[in-house]
Protein backbone atom coordinates (compact mmCIF):
# COMPACT_ATOMS: atom_id res chain seq x y z
CA UNK A 1 0.00 0.00 0.00
CA UNK A 2 2.76 2.37 0.85
CA UNK A 3 4.40 1.69 -2.48
CA UNK A 4 1.19 2.54 -4.39
CA UNK A 5 0.69 5.77 -2.47
CA UNK A 6 4.24 6.87 -3.11
CA UNK A 7 3.85 6.00 -6.79
CA UNK A 8 0.74 8.27 -7.06
CA UNK A 9 2.57 11.13 -5.33
CA UNK A 10 5.45 10.89 -7.80
CA UNK A 11 2.97 11.08 -10.74
CA UNK A 12 1.28 14.19 -9.32
CA UNK A 13 4.64 15.89 -8.82
CA UNK A 14 5.62 15.07 -12.39
CA UNK A 15 2.39 16.58 -13.76
CA UNK A 16 2.93 19.82 -11.79
CA UNK A 17 6.47 20.05 -13.07
CA UNK A 18 5.32 19.63 -16.68
CA UNK A 19 2.57 22.30 -16.22
CA UNK A 20 5.12 24.80 -14.79
CA UNK A 21 7.51 24.11 -17.63
CA UNK A 22 4.79 24.78 -20.22
CA UNK A 23 3.84 28.14 -18.62
CA UNK A 24 7.48 29.20 -18.51
CA UNK A 25 7.91 28.39 -22.19
CA UNK A 26 4.86 30.47 -23.15
CA UNK A 27 6.08 33.54 -21.17
CA UNK A 28 9.83 33.29 -20.51
CA UNK A 29 10.00 36.70 -18.72
CA UNK A 30 7.21 35.93 -16.28
CA UNK A 31 8.10 34.37 -12.98
CA UNK A 32 6.30 33.72 -9.74
CA UNK A 33 3.22 35.79 -9.08
CA UNK A 34 3.25 37.30 -12.58
CA UNK A 35 2.16 33.93 -13.99
CA UNK A 36 -0.91 34.01 -11.82
CA UNK A 37 -1.87 37.61 -12.67
CA UNK A 38 -1.49 37.05 -16.41
CA UNK A 39 -1.38 40.56 -17.98
CA UNK A 40 0.61 42.32 -15.19
CA UNK A 41 0.63 46.10 -15.66
CA UNK A 42 -2.10 46.02 -18.28
CA UNK A 43 -4.52 44.62 -15.74
CA UNK A 44 -3.60 47.30 -13.19
CA UNK A 45 -4.34 50.31 -15.49
CA UNK A 46 -7.53 52.22 -14.43
CA UNK A 47 -10.44 52.18 -16.84
CA UNK A 48 -11.97 55.53 -18.01
CA UNK A 49 -15.67 55.99 -18.67
CA UNK A 50 -17.23 56.73 -22.04
CA UNK A 51 -17.29 60.49 -21.18
CA UNK A 52 -13.50 60.66 -21.00
CA UNK A 53 -13.37 61.60 -17.29
CA UNK A 54 -11.44 59.36 -14.94
CA UNK A 55 -12.81 61.26 -11.92
CA UNK A 56 -16.64 61.12 -11.49
CA UNK A 57 -16.59 64.56 -9.81
CA UNK A 58 -15.09 66.14 -12.93
CA UNK A 59 -17.85 64.57 -15.01
CA UNK A 60 -20.54 65.91 -12.67
CA UNK A 61 -18.99 69.40 -12.69
CA UNK A 62 -18.91 69.42 -16.50
CA UNK A 63 -22.54 68.37 -16.64
CA UNK A 64 -23.47 71.10 -14.13
CA UNK A 65 -21.67 73.73 -16.22
CA UNK A 66 -23.47 72.57 -19.35
CA UNK A 67 -26.86 72.72 -17.64
CA UNK A 68 -26.14 76.22 -16.28
CA UNK A 69 -25.21 77.42 -19.78
CA UNK A 70 -28.40 76.00 -21.24
CA UNK A 71 -30.38 77.59 -18.41
CA UNK A 72 -28.89 81.03 -19.15
CA UNK A 73 -29.65 80.68 -22.86
CA UNK A 74 -33.24 79.62 -22.20
CA UNK A 75 -33.72 82.49 -19.74
CA UNK A 76 -32.41 84.96 -22.33
CA UNK A 77 -34.80 83.57 -24.95
CA UNK A 78 -37.68 83.79 -22.51
CA UNK A 79 -36.94 87.41 -21.66
CA UNK A 80 -36.67 88.32 -25.35
CA UNK A 81 -39.96 86.59 -26.11
CA UNK A 82 -41.66 88.37 -23.19
CA UNK A 83 -40.34 91.75 -24.40
CA UNK A 84 -41.54 91.07 -27.94
CA UNK A 85 -44.98 90.09 -26.67
CA UNK A 86 -45.19 93.25 -24.55
CA UNK A 87 -44.21 95.41 -27.54
CA UNK A 88 -46.78 93.60 -29.66
CA UNK A 89 -49.46 94.15 -27.03
CA UNK A 90 -48.72 97.88 -26.82
CA UNK A 91 -48.56 98.25 -30.58
CA UNK A 92 -51.85 96.39 -31.00
CA UNK A 93 -53.53 98.50 -28.32
CA UNK A 94 -52.27 101.68 -30.01
CA UNK A 95 -53.47 100.49 -33.42
CA UNK A 96 -56.88 99.64 -32.01
CA UNK A 97 -57.14 103.05 -30.32
CA UNK A 98 -56.08 104.83 -33.52
CA UNK A 99 -58.53 102.82 -35.60
CA UNK A 100 -61.32 103.65 -33.16
CA UNK A 101 -60.48 107.36 -33.11
CA UNK A 102 -59.48 107.96 -36.73
CA UNK A 103 -61.55 105.41 -38.61
CA UNK A 104 -64.05 108.07 -39.70
CA UNK A 105 -61.37 110.50 -40.91
CA UNK A 106 -62.08 109.93 -44.61
CA UNK A 107 -65.85 110.13 -44.07
CA UNK A 108 -65.51 113.29 -41.94
CA UNK A 109 -63.38 114.91 -44.64
CA UNK A 110 -66.12 114.28 -47.19
CA UNK A 111 -68.76 115.69 -44.85
CA UNK A 112 -66.69 118.84 -44.39
CA UNK A 113 -66.92 119.40 -48.12
CA UNK A 114 -70.72 119.20 -47.85
CA UNK A 115 -70.65 121.63 -44.92
CA UNK A 116 -68.54 124.04 -46.98
CA UNK A 117 -71.09 123.93 -49.80
CA UNK A 118 -73.90 124.70 -47.35
CA UNK A 119 -71.91 127.62 -45.97
CA UNK A 120 -71.24 128.96 -49.46
CA UNK A 121 -74.94 128.69 -50.27
CA UNK A 122 -75.74 130.85 -47.25
CA UNK A 123 -73.11 133.43 -48.18
CA UNK A 124 -74.50 133.59 -51.71
CA UNK A 125 -77.82 135.00 -50.47
CA UNK A 126 -77.69 138.78 -50.90
CA UNK A 127 -77.99 140.91 -47.78
CA UNK A 128 -80.88 142.82 -49.35
CA UNK A 129 -82.85 139.61 -49.82
CA UNK A 130 -82.34 138.70 -46.18
CA UNK A 131 -83.47 142.12 -45.03
CA UNK A 132 -86.50 142.09 -47.32
CA UNK A 133 -88.23 139.75 -44.91
CA UNK A 134 -89.45 137.15 -47.38
CA UNK A 135 -90.83 134.37 -45.19
CA UNK A 136 -90.09 131.59 -47.67
CA UNK A 137 -86.50 132.67 -48.18
CA UNK A 138 -85.92 133.13 -44.48
CA UNK A 139 -87.28 129.67 -43.77
CA UNK A 140 -84.94 128.21 -46.38
CA UNK A 141 -81.96 130.04 -44.89
CA UNK A 142 -82.82 128.84 -41.39
CA UNK A 143 -83.15 125.25 -42.62
CA UNK A 144 -79.75 125.34 -44.29
CA UNK A 145 -78.17 126.86 -41.17
CA UNK A 146 -79.74 124.19 -38.97
CA UNK A 147 -78.51 121.46 -41.32
CA UNK A 148 -74.96 122.83 -41.24
CA UNK A 149 -74.94 123.11 -37.43
CA UNK A 150 -76.37 119.61 -36.99
CA UNK A 151 -73.75 118.15 -39.30
CA UNK A 152 -70.90 119.87 -37.45
CA UNK A 153 -72.31 118.79 -34.08
CA UNK A 154 -72.49 115.18 -35.26
CA UNK A 155 -68.87 115.35 -36.40
CA UNK A 156 -67.85 116.91 -33.08
CA UNK A 157 -69.34 113.94 -31.22
CA UNK A 158 -66.85 111.75 -33.09
CA UNK A 159 -63.83 113.88 -32.19
CA UNK A 160 -63.85 116.36 -35.09
CA UNK A 161 -63.21 119.94 -33.94
CA UNK A 162 -63.13 123.24 -35.80
CA UNK A 163 -60.08 125.50 -35.49
CA UNK A 164 -60.22 129.20 -36.31
CA UNK A 165 -56.74 130.54 -35.43
CA UNK A 166 -57.46 134.27 -35.74
CA UNK A 167 -54.70 136.17 -33.87
CA UNK A 168 -52.76 133.00 -33.04
CA UNK A 169 -49.20 132.13 -33.93
CA UNK A 170 -48.86 130.40 -37.29
CA UNK A 171 -48.50 126.63 -36.87
CA UNK A 172 -47.44 124.77 -40.04
CA UNK A 173 -48.87 121.54 -38.63
CA UNK A 174 -52.43 122.90 -38.64
CA UNK A 175 -52.36 126.06 -40.77
CA UNK A 176 -51.70 126.72 -44.42
CA UNK A 177 -50.46 130.20 -45.31
CA UNK A 178 -52.15 131.57 -48.42
CA UNK A 179 -50.64 135.07 -48.37
CA UNK A 180 -48.71 137.51 -46.20
CA UNK A 181 -49.89 140.82 -44.75
CA UNK A 182 -47.41 143.61 -44.05
CA UNK A 183 -47.87 144.77 -40.48
CA UNK A 184 -45.06 146.03 -38.27
CA UNK A 185 -47.21 146.33 -35.14
CA UNK A 186 -47.85 142.63 -34.58
CA UNK A 187 -45.24 139.88 -34.26
CA UNK A 188 -44.27 138.19 -37.48
CA UNK A 189 -46.04 134.94 -38.43
CA UNK A 190 -49.24 135.91 -36.64
CA UNK A 191 -52.51 134.81 -38.25
CA UNK A 192 -54.30 138.01 -39.21
CA UNK A 193 -56.97 136.58 -41.47
CA UNK A 194 -58.71 133.19 -41.69
CA UNK A 195 -59.89 132.40 -45.20
CA UNK A 196 -61.26 128.96 -44.28
CA UNK A 197 -61.55 127.26 -40.90
CA UNK A 198 -59.54 124.12 -40.30
CA UNK A 199 -60.55 120.88 -38.63
CA UNK A 200 -58.76 118.33 -36.49
CA UNK A 201 -59.73 114.83 -35.40
CA UNK A 202 -58.20 113.88 -32.10
CA UNK A 203 -54.64 115.19 -32.28
CA UNK A 204 -54.36 114.89 -36.06
CA UNK A 205 -55.00 117.52 -38.66
CA UNK A 206 -58.04 116.71 -40.78
CA UNK A 207 -57.96 119.84 -42.89
CA UNK A 208 -55.61 122.82 -42.45
CA UNK A 209 -56.95 126.29 -41.84
CA UNK A 210 -56.30 128.59 -44.79
CA UNK A 211 -54.85 131.79 -43.35
CA UNK A 212 -53.02 135.00 -44.07
CA UNK A 213 -50.01 135.73 -41.85
CA UNK A 214 -48.23 138.91 -40.87
CA UNK A 215 -44.72 139.93 -41.73
CA UNK A 216 -42.43 142.84 -40.94
CA UNK A 217 -43.15 142.86 -37.22
CA UNK A 218 -40.95 141.84 -34.28
CA UNK A 219 -39.90 138.24 -33.93
CA UNK A 220 -42.16 136.08 -31.80
CA UNK A 221 -40.68 134.46 -28.67
CA UNK A 222 -39.77 130.80 -29.09
CA UNK A 223 -42.10 128.14 -27.75
CA UNK A 224 -40.95 126.07 -24.74
CA UNK A 225 -40.55 122.96 -26.92
CA UNK A 226 -38.44 124.94 -29.39
CA UNK A 227 -36.21 126.11 -26.54
CA UNK A 228 -35.80 122.50 -25.41
CA UNK A 229 -34.88 121.42 -28.95
CA UNK A 230 -32.33 124.25 -29.25
CA UNK A 231 -30.75 123.31 -25.93
CA UNK A 232 -30.59 119.65 -26.94
CA UNK A 233 -28.96 120.59 -30.24
CA UNK A 234 -26.44 122.79 -28.42
CA UNK A 235 -25.63 119.94 -26.04
CA UNK A 236 -24.99 117.55 -28.94
CA UNK A 237 -22.75 120.14 -30.59
CA UNK A 238 -20.53 120.23 -27.52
Amino acid sequence: MADKTEHHQHKAAARKARAGHSAGAANPDATGPELATGTGEAAAEPETGKSGFANPLEFLQAELDRIETEKAELHDRLMRAAAEMENLRRRTARDVADAREYSIAAFAREMLAVSDNLHRALEAVPREAREAGDSGLNALIEGVELTERAMLQALEKHGVRRISPQGERFDPHFHQAMFEIQDSEVPANTVLQVVQDGYVIGERMLRPALVGVSRGGPRQPAKPEEDAEDQAAAGEGK
